[in-house]
C-alpha cells in the first residue's frame, strides 16, 4: 500500500513537475533568444525584434553613407556646381551693391549739375537785369527833354514851341524781376539713400518748377530788353526827324547850318577837346546809343542856330497883318513907295516879344519908326520893332527869345495902333513872312 500510495503520490506529483519543467524550459529558450548589450560594465538585454529595428537601422544608414559618399566621390562636378553657384550668387550681389551705390552717385551728380546750372542761369539773369537797369538809366539820360522838334527857350505860351512829333515813350524798364537764392547745396546731400519713386518724382515736379521760374523770368527780361530796343529805335528816329525838319528849315531859307554860329548857351561851359568814337567791343546797344548821342549833340546845335533865327511871330495871339513887305501906296502921301516890314494890328500896351535871342542895338527914337528897337541875333540877321508905345530894353542888353522888348504903339510915322516889324540880313530888308512861314513849319507861329 505505501508503495502505491508513493507511487500514487509520486504519479499524482508528476504533472506538475511537468508543467514547472515546462516553465523553465519556455524561460531558458526565452532567455537564449535575448541579445545582451554591455558597455562600461552597464548591460541592455534587447528582444529580437528592438534588436533587428537597431541592425536594420544601423544597415540603412551605412548604405546611405556609402551611396552618398560614393556618389559625391564620383560626381565631383556637382559640388562644384554648387560652389559655382553660391559664388556665382555672392558676385551678384555684390554687383547689385555697385549699381545701388553707381546710381546714388549718379543722382548726387546730377543734383550738383541741376544746382550748379541753376545757380550760373540765375547768376546770368542777375548780371543781365543789372545791365538792363543800366541801360534804363542811361536812356533816361538820353531822351529828349522836350517834345520832339521844340526849342527850349522863352517862357510857356510865348509861341516858341516847335511842332510835336509824337515824343519818344519814356523807358518802359520799370519790370521788377525778383530772385530767390538756391538751397544749400549741402542740403542736397545729406541724404546716402536713392530717393524713392514718389521722392524723384517730387524732384522732377521741383526741378520742372525752377526751369519754368527761370524761364518766365527770362520771357520777362526779353521783353524788358524788346521795350528797351524799341524806345531806342524811337528816340533815335525822333532825333533824326527833328534834326532833318531843322536843316530843312534852315535850307528852305537859304542858310548853310555848318556856316552858322549858334546861339550863347545857358551857362559857361568849356573844357579840353576829346573826339568821341564808339569802343571796338561795343555791342548794338552802345553803338546805337553813340549815333543817339551824336544826333541829340546836332539836333542841340540846330536848336541853338534856330534859337537866333527869327522865325517866331513878334506878336501874341492871332496874326492881324494890315500891311505887307514890298511897295505899296504911301499912307500919307499916296504915292507908290517900298514898305520894309509887315505891320501888325493891335492894342496900345499890348506886349511886343522878340522874334530870336540876341543884343540890343539900337531903342530909342528913330524918324519915321518912333520908339523903335533893334536886335542883333548873330549870323547877319537883325530885327526891328517900330511904332512902340513904350521901350523895355536898353542898348547893349542881351535878351532872350521871347523876351518882351516893349508895348505896341502908334509912335512915328503912323496912322494908328501897330507894330512895324522888319527882318534883315547883312543890312538889307528881306520879307519877315519867308521867316514867318519856316517858323509855321517848325508849329512856331501855331
Amino acid at each position: 500500500m505505501p508503495y502505491r500510495s508513493g507511487s500514487y503520490y509520486h504519479h499524482s506529483d508528476h504533472p506538475v513537475r511537468h508543467a514547472q519543467g515546462r516553465v523553465q524550459a519556455v524561460r531558458h529558450a526565452v532567455t537564449a533568444t535575448d541579445y545582451t548589450l554591455g558597455h562600461a560594465g552597464r548591460q541592455v538585454r534587447l528582444g529580437p525584434i528592438a534588436f533587428w529595428i537597431v541592425v536594420g537601422t544601423l544597415v540603412i544608414m551605412a548604405v546611405w553613407t556609402i551611396a552618398t559618399g560614393t556618389y559625391f566621390a564620383f560626381r565631383e562636378d556637382v559640388l562644384t556646381r554648387l560652389i559655382g553657384r553660391q559664388a556665382e550668387m555672392q558676385f551678384a550681389y555684390e554687383d547689385r551693391v555697385a549699381d545701388l551705390r553707381a546710381q546714388i552717385d549718379r543722382i548726387t551728380s546730377r543734383q550738383l549739375l541741376d544746382q550748379e546750372q541753376f545757380e550760373q542761369k540765375l547768376e546770368q539773369l542777375i548780371r543781365r537785369q543789372a545791365m538792363l537797369e543800366s541801360r534804363s538809366s542811361t536812356l533816361a539820360s538820353v531822351a529828349d527833354p522836350t517834345p520832339t522838334g521844340s526849342i527850349k527857350s522863352g517862357p510857356r505860351g510865348s509861341a516858341t514851341e516847335l511842332p510835336a512829333v509824337a515824343p519818344p515813350k519814356p523807358s518802359p524798364i520799370g519790370d521788377t524781376v525778383i530772385f530767390t537764392a538756391p538751397p544749400d547745396r549741402k542740403a542736397r546731400l545729406e541724404s546716402p539713400a536713392p530717393p524713392s519713386a514718389a521722392a524723384r518724382i517730387a524732384n522732377k515736379t521741383n526741378s520742372t518748377g525752377i526751369e519754368g521760374t527761370l524761364a518766365r523770368l527770362q520771357s520777362s527780361l526779353d521783353r524788358v530788353e524788346t521795350r528797351q530796343a524799341s524806345a531806342l529805335n524811337s528816340l533815335e528816329e525822333s532825333y533824326d526827324v527833328k534834326a532833318r525838319r531843322m536843316r530843312g528849315v534852315l535850307t528852305d531859307l537859304g542858310l548853310d547850318p555848318a556856316k552858322m554860329n549858334p546861339g550863347p548857351s545857358n551857362a559857361e561851359i568849356g573844357g579840353p577837346f576829346v573826339p568821341v568814337k564808339p569802343r571796338n567791343d561795343a555791342g548794338a546797344f552802345e553803338r546805337q546809343l553813340y549815333r543817339i548821342n551824336l544826333a541829340r549833340a546836332q539836333v542841340d546845335h540846330l536848336t541853338r542856330t534856330l534859337v537866333t533865327v527869327p522865325v517866331r511871330k513878334p506878336v501874341l495871339g492871332e496874326i492881324d497883318t494890315s500891311s505887307p513887305f514890298g511897295v505899296r501906296m504911301d499912307p500919307f502921301l499916296h504915292v507908290p513907295a517900298m514898305h520894309t516890314g509887315l505891320d501888325f494890328r493891335g492894342n496900345t500896351g499890348d506886349p511886343v516879344p522878340t522874334t530870336a535871342s540876341g543884343t540890343v542895338t539900337q531903342a530909342g527914337w528913330s524918324g519915321g519908326y518912333g520908339n523903335m528897337v533893334e536886335v542883333s541875333h548873330g549870323n547877319g540877321f537883325a530885327t526891328r520893332y517900330g511904332h512902340l508905345s513904350e521901350i523895355d530894353v536898353k542898348v547893349g542888353q542881351k535878351v532872350r527869345l521871347s523876351q518882351t522888348v516893349g508895348r505896341l504903339g502908334s509912335t512915328g510915322r503912323s496912322t494908328g495902333p501897330h507894330l512895324h516889324y522888319e527882318t534883315r540880313i547883312e543890312g538889307e530888308a528881306v520879307d519877315p513872312q519867308k521867316f514867318l512861314r519856316a517858323g509855321i513849319r517848325l508849329g512856331g507861329n501855331s
